[in-house]
């Protein structure tokens, strides 16, 4: 007895043993892989923490540069031109953004309330169909109970001898009629079902503009940009502006103090002359048609003409004669057109 005790007590501690270390093993692996996380934590913060150093590194280099601009009497006068133009850069970049934003959203709304309105036409056309049928049954289930009421007031009407010989007969029409009216009434309830179905309808999901839609929309966009170019041409200041985004404070001179100042007074007259500009949509609308004529597209599926096609600008004064000039808007990406694109 003793033995076996001994035996089983053996066995017994050497299953704990084996459980401790099989939990051991669990424990070890889940440490190792909450370490790894850890690590691959660490790295990716201490890649933040690089480029977030870099980032302020270059900050500060610009500001540095921008303080000693600032204090050279040579250069001073420059900064101040230089981001002014910057400023009416991102001024004409948010107009023509905001313009294609608009353009595109008056296009998907009409394109939208096109397609309900061909769908709530059918879906009219459908019910007003089921609407004649519920009618024309209306009409038959009125004359069928009009019958049925009829054969009742005969039998009812009939002596005792004439019911014994002829009430079996009448009773039996008038079962048919009953039947045929409840069927009529049954059919006119699904009449009325579906005419319901119908008119609850949910209305579909409209489809998205086309190609052509979207080809059209982007000459207009394209023109309208080469209006905003057309706006600065003249006094060549369309070059300047967009030279200052693409170039940075210190890169360009644009002389002593006189000669910025009457840079200044050019951009403000030119800022308070753009927000006075009357209604140019007939400009738009012909110009837009010139770009037509004169794009190509890469494949069938493109929407976005190749820039080499598209790069005259085509000014149309008030008497409607156009001029052309080669500038191509869309290669060298004025007032970030690509951007605003549709796709």
């Amino acid at each position: 007895m003793t033995s076996r005790t001994a035996i089983f007590g053996t066995t017994n501690e050497k299953g704990d043993e084996n459980e401790k270390l099989v939990e051991l093993f669990k424990n070890r692996a889940e440490l190792k892989k909450g370490y790894a996380e850890l690590r691959k934590e660490q790295f990716r913060l201490q890649k933040r923490i690089k480029e977030q150093q870099g980032a302020t590194a270059r900050i500060t280099q610009k500001l540095e540069h921008l303080e000693s601009l600032l204090v050279d009497p040579e250069w001073v006068h420059t900064v101040v031109v230089f981001y002014q133009l910057r400023t009416l850069n991102r001024r004409c970049q948010r107009k023509l953004a905001k313009f294609a934003e608009q353009l595109k959203q008056q296009r998907e709304r009409r394109q939208q309330d096109g397609q309900l309105s061909t769908w709530h036409e059918e879906r009219d056309e459908e019910a007003a169909a089921v609407q004649q049928q519920i009618g024309e049954h209306r009409m038959q289930v009125q004359m069928l109970e009009d019958q049925l009421q009829s054969e009742r007031h005969k039998l009812d009407g009939m002596s005792g001898i004439a019911k014994v010989f002829k009430g079996r007969g009448a009773s039996g029409d008038l079962d048919d009629l009953s039947a045929r009216v409840a069927a009529a009434q049954q059919e006119e309830q699904e009449l009325l079902k579906e005419l319901d179905g119908i008119q609850n309808r949910p209305s579909p999901d409209t489809e998205g503009l086309g190609i052509a839609a979207k080809r059209s929309l982007n000459f207009m966009i394209i023109s309208f940009a080469q209006q905003l170019y057309l706006h600065f041409r003249d006094d060549t200041l369309v070059s300047l502006v967009k030279e200052s985004g693409d170039k940075s404070v210190g890169a360009i001179n644009y002389g002593n103090k006189h000669e910025c100042d009457v840079l200044l007074e050019l951009i403000l007259s030119r800022v308070d002359s753009m927000d006075k500009v009357a209604d140019f949509a007939d400009v738009l609308q012909r110009r837009s048609g010139l770009i037509a004529e004169h794009a190509v597209f890469k494949t069938d599926d493109d929407v976005v003409p190749l820039a080499g096609t598209v790069a005259t600008v085509f000014a149309i004064d008030a008497n409607g004669v156009v001029r052309e000039k080669d500038a191509n808007l869309l290669g060298e990406n004025y007032w970030d057109l690509s951007k605003v694109l549709s796709r």
